[in-house]
């Protein structure tokens, strides 16, 4: 009977049924009437192929989402060994239990406290257990079961972006790939259609298309201009359930942007131009801009330009400025009113990045006509060649033409012209200029030997317009004239043994000329008339700008003779010819038997008439070495014996130390303060060394301000040790003034300004009284009343 028992539990546990079970106390009301029902057995039973104490059936499937007020009924367990007398106990454990999911102790009835979301959690496993009540020791096995969540379609489809951003280029073919889009659904995806999703677009029709289970964006219109339109802004919708009705939804915007392609040719706005270029502007000066538009951007908008035609091609050129796409016309070479003035050019602007799909809507340049007009300006003169070289001869008298410069008027009017020379290249104004024909003539005698060459500037100006002028340099090149007679290359004194023989060498002569010989020099030597027949002496011309003097006699007598002066004529073989007559001095001295000077008899050649430049050098310094010395030796006696001001080493006190200087009043602020000498006792012997530098420098310090009502004898004793422990203090002694005056003076204030002040005269008679050091004031202010009284 009791397994008979088993089998029917197990079946109608199985089959849908209606629960006839006692309801919980929070039972839901109004739930379909179909219990389930989770059996616990107590026995073995082999031919139902199962375990003791194992669950029949371990599954139950509750509804997310559930909108009752009422506890959610899940199931009911209940075990064999149930008697139905109160028993036994039964008791949850696992997800959710005791929280989520409460058991009725008593019936075994399950319900769940709240709602419940499949897409939080799918499963709950949760273990059941029957227990004695009364001992609390179990009756079954604690066994496992599941709570399944069946899913509702409470999720609509979520995109994973809220914008998308896409881009194409232009002119694309249609069903060109642009995006694809996702969504998903947190739905269940086995069961029904909650999770599946179809794509949709709902905006951006008729330009682009969606692939409704896909999601791909693909264009839908041919031939989309960017220069027309270049955003577009598309919303695609996915919704669930299949797309059926009822079905949730959700939204994404995707935008989309046309970039550029090169499929526009550049274009003028007009087709001519029209500039103005004064004559006188300099090469590679800007004339003008011009630009031609192109709808595209970037790269594709790149604009070449040139000159394909004109009469101005080599006048002018044309380059492409990057920043601004525009063609900045040039001009190349120097313009000329007079000869063109107006040039007529063909410009043409071409793109530098064509594309090839493109090139069937024709070629991607433009040209347009250029026309400069040439205008006429008051242009300097012009001189005939850029430079002039001249040539002249040294010594031509002055006034002499040398040349002429020639300078026009550029411009129709031919205005005159005068020329000037600039004085600052001919500061010493050796030429000078006609200003009416511009020949150039010499203003000083001219000598190649001094200066070769001249370099002037020659200014040629406007007569009309001063400031309308030009400059042109003038090279001058003085020419040779032999106007110099040669001369020996050096001074030559020379001596001859008196034992020497006939016709023995005892010199050779050599010469220079200043002037300079294309043909080279040729120098020719001889005796002078006078004494080539006296002369004890012949001279031999070598024909190689060289010449010998040779003894005439055998053996010569210094004291005789000692000194012999021989004139020689030197002569050149230019034209005119230029001689000059140098003398060689020639002494008579006794030599050894081998020709060797000893002696001669005024004064030897090896020790010359007069001092050596070394030696009167050395004789100045010697000199100024000795007056230094001497200056240095009086300077150190005459600080010697200066005598200190105060001899004695007693009391300063009683020394008295006289000036034959008058002091300047009150305003003296540098006169002698004696009150600085009142205190000498109180000197602080604690001195820093005034004889060395300091070893560190420091800066000078500032002297505190003495407090009121100070001592005279604290505010001395306060200076002073400021002063001896000063590091910057000079090395040696000094005096040190102070202008302060103390309180409670007997003499009270001496200042003249008070005095001027009071009504009346004064009695000065007091002073006479206050001792020996006051005499000399006492005397000033009683001649003073003496003064007054007559």
């Amino acid at each position: 009977m009791r397994t008979y028992h088993c089998f029917w539990l197990l079946f109608w546990a199985g089959q849908p049924h209606q629960s006839f079970l006692t309801p919980l106390s929070k039972r839901t009301s109004g739930f379909p009437g179909k219990e389930k029902v989770l059996v616990l057995s107590g026995n073995s039973r082999r031919d139902l192929h199962r375990s003791k104490r194992s669950w029949m059936w371990n599954q139950f499937f509750l509804l997310e989402e559930y909108t009752g007020t009422d506890y959610q009924y899940v199931g009911k367990l209940h075990s064999d060994q149930d008697k139905g007398d109160g028993s036994l106990k039964y008791i949850l454990s696992g997800d959710g239990a005791g929280d989520l999911f409460i058991i009725n102790e008593n019936t075994g009835d399950i319900q769940a406290t709240r709602r419940l979301d499949r897409e939080e959690k799918p499963v709950y496993i949760l273990r059941a257990q029957a227990v004695n009540r009364r001992t609390g020791r179990p009756v079954e096995p604690e066994s496992e079961f599941i709570i399944k969540i069946h899913d509702i379609n409470d999720n609509e489809p979520m995109f994973t972006k809220d914008v998308y951003n896409a881009s194409i280029p232009e002119m694309s073919d249609v069903g060109t790939f642009v995006v694809q889009v996702t969504a998903t659904d947190a739905d269940d995806p086995t069961y029904g259609n909650s999770a599946k999703v179809v794509y949709s677009i709902l905006q951006g029709q008729p330009y682009f298309s969606v692939e409704s289970e896909t999601g791909v964006i693909k264009t839908a219109l041919l031939n989309m201009d960017r220069e027309n339109r270049e955003q577009y802004q598309v919303v695609i919708q996915a919704k669930d359930m299949g797309g059926q009705m009822g079905g949730l939804s959700g939204t994404t915007t995707v935008n989309i942007t046309l970039t550029d392609v090169n499929d526009n040719p550049p274009r003028f706005p007009q087709s001519t131009y029209q500039f103005r270029a004064p004559e006188s502007m300099p090469p590679d000066s800007p004339v003008g801009r011009i630009k031609a538009n192109d709808a595209d951007v970037d790269e594709n908008a790149e604009i070449e330009y040139s000159i394909t035609e004109g009469d101005g091609y080599d006048m002018f050129g044309i380059t492409t400025d990057q920043d601004t796409q525009e063609g900045i016309i040039t001009v190349k070479k120097a313009l000329d009113f007079e000869n063109k003035n107006l040039y007529i050019l063909k410009v043409e602007a071409t793109n530098t990045h064509v594309d090839p799909r493109f090139l069937y809507l024709g070629p991607f340049k433009d040209s347009a006509t250029v026309r400069i007009q040439v205008e006429d300006v008051d242009e300097p003169p012009v001189f005939s060649r850029p430079a002039y070289i001249m040539e002249v001869k040294e010594g031509v008298p002055i006034n002499s033409v040398i040349g002429t410069v020639t300078a026009q008027d550029p411009d129709a009017a031919k205005n005159p012209v005068k020329y000037s020379v600039d004085r600052h290249t001919d500061m010493d104004r050796v030429f000078n200029i006609n200003s009416g024909n511009g020949s150039i003539f010499t203003s000083k005698p001219l000598d190649r030997e001094t200066l070769l060459w001249h370099n002037i500037t020659v200014i040629a100006a406007e007569i009309n317009n001063p400031k309308q002028s030009s400059r042109v340099p003038v090279f001058i090149k003085v020419l040779d004239v032999n106007d110099n007679a040669p001369e020996f290359a050096m001074f030559y004194e020379t001596f001859v043994c008196e034992n020497a023989k006939a016709e023995q060498l005892i010199q050779t002569l050599s010469a220079v000329d200043k002037d300079d010989s294309y043909s080279g020099h040729q120098f020719s030597f001889s005796l002078a008339p006078e004494a080539a027949s006296s002369s004890n002496f012949t001279l031999q011309d070598n024909r190689d700008n060289t010449a010998g003097i040779f003894t005439r006699k055998t053996r010569y007598n210094r004291h005789e003779m000692s000194t012999y002066f021989l004139p020689v004529v030197i002569s050149d073989n230019d034209y005119p010819i230029q001689s000059s007559t140098e003398t060689v001095t020639i002494r008579v001295c006794a030599c050894d038997h081998r020709g060797k000077m000893l002696s001669c008899n005024a004064e030897a050649l090896i020790h010359p008439t007069g001092l050596s430049t070394g030696a009167l050098i050395a004789i100045l310094l010697c000199i100024i070495i000795l007056l230094v010395t001497v200056v240095l030796f009086a300077a150190l006696r005459r600080q010697r014996k200066k005598e200190p001001l105060i001899i004695s080493k007693e009391d300063i006190r009683d020394n008295i130390v006289s000036y034959n200087d008058e002091g300047g009043g009150e305003e003296d602020t540098q006169a002698f303060d004696i009150g600085t000498l009142r205190n000498p006792e109180a000197i602080d012997d604690n001195k820093l060394r005034r004889d060395i530098v300091p070893e560190t420098l420091f800066m000078p310090r500032r002297t505190a301000t003495a407090r009121d009502n100070t001592d005279v004898r604290d505010f001395i004793n306060q200076r002073l040790k400021e002063n001896d422990t000063d590091p910057t203090a000079p090395p040696y002694d000094s005096l040190a003034t102070y202008a302060y005056e103390g309180n409670g003076s007997v003499a009270e204030s001496l200042s003249s300004l008070e005095s001027v002040t009071t009504d009346g005269d004064q009695d000065y008679d007091y002073l006479s009284d206050w001792g020996p050091r006051f005499k000399k004031l006492a005397d000033m202010y009683g001649a003073t009343d003496s003064d007054k009284d007559s």
